[in-house]
């Protein structure tokens, strides 16, 4: 009996082949789940996040509700386009403003802040570090701020050079959504029903306009009637439409999961607070984190993370604005 021996040429020929597209797969993962990284500064800018700590710090020390604004505004950003900052620009020539949809209009705040911490940064090393980074970062930043927990930024994304008013129209969710509407508008940008419920606990901070509530607290059915009593005092029938009132009335300066007791209660402020403990299926979320601080806090972090994940702009694409609010 024989053995065939295959030639040294053909054997080692077909076994580099395989290494090559083996490596050359492994490559392209890499590119895939390296776009983002946490050191992603640490040579080119090593001062950038005690920098942008520095200042969030100080803002939120002025203004507690800042806390709430500057969370909200990442989150605002991330859900029109991607993590691009495109939130940020201002109404140009070639395009129109998300500042001035529906969802944000009056409403989103914090871009005063952000306009500092940049210009903060660029002292420190010009042209190198994107505004929708510094959004990824404050929001954290506000988060710790306020008692909530931390987490590690991934970072290297780059900033838009166009906005969209009619996608932030579209895909923004709204006070007035209903459960199905919201697990959409969530589902659309890869984010899970556990994610939308551990986001919405940022809610535990921050105030509301009278307008936003008002047909809740007066027509509503799925709410405490003591509640609704003590926000009318600051939500009139008529007038008053941009009276503030907290969204959590117990510990409104504080990031815990007293807002999930909250609508285990019928307490929340909001529709869209309340649609998520109203007999669907995200009513046993609310009560885990109702029960579990230390879950909501870990969902939390997870949740943010995966969101600042969303569409980022890296590599040669976008650019890194030398002022947030226009294109260069």
């Amino acid at each position: 009996m024989g053995f065939h021996v295959e030639s040294p040429t053909k054997f080692f020929g077909a076994h580099f082949a395989c290494f090559v597209a083996t490596l050359l797969l492994l490559v392209s993962n890499m590119q895939c789940h390296a776009h983002l990284s946490p050191t992603f500064y640490d040579k080119t800018c090593p001062r950038a996040l005690t920098t942008i700590r520095t200042a969030i710090r100080t803002a939120i020390s002025r203004e507690h509700r800042m806390a709430a604004s500057l969370i909200r505004l990442h989150f605002h950003d991330c859900f029109v386009q991607g993590c691009d900052a495109s939130i940020l620009l201002d109404p140009s020539s070639s395009f129109t403003s998300e500042k001035n949809a529906l969802q944000n209009f009056q409403s989103a705040r914090g871009y005063e802040v952000i306009d500092s911490v940049k210009s903060r940064v660029e002292n420190v090393c010009p042209g190198v570090v994107s505004c929708a980074d510094i959004l990824a970062v404050a929001a954290r930043d506000a988060s710790v701020a306020v008692g909530g927990p931390t987490w590690a930024v991934k970072l290297g994304r780059r900033d838009s050079t166009s906005a969209n008013q009619d996608q932030a129209q579209a895909d923004l969710p709204r006070f007035t959504d209903s459960l199905d509407s919201l697990i959409s508008t969530f589902r659309r940008v890869g984010l899970s029903r556990r994610d939308m419920v551990a986001l919405s606990g940022a809610h535990t901070i921050g105030q509301a306009q009278c307008v936003t509530f008002r047909d809740r607290i007066y027509n509503g059915s799925n709410i405490d009637a003591g509640f609704a009593s003590t926000r009318r005092r600051r939500c009139p029938t008529v007038d008053g439409d941009t009276n503030l009132a907290a969204l959590d009335l117990v510990t409104p300066n504080s990031f815990d999961n007293n807002y999930f007791r909250n609508l285990v209660q019928r307490k929340g402020l909001l529709d869209s607070d309340q649609v998520l403990f109203s007999g669907g299926s995200t009513d046993s979320i609310v009560t885990e984190y109702s029960k579990n601080r230390a879950l909501f806090n870990s969902d939390f972090v997870s949740a943010m993370v995966k969101m600042g994940d969303i569409s980022p702009l890296t590599g040669s694409s976008g650019q890194i604005r030398r002022i947030c609010s226009a294109v260069n």
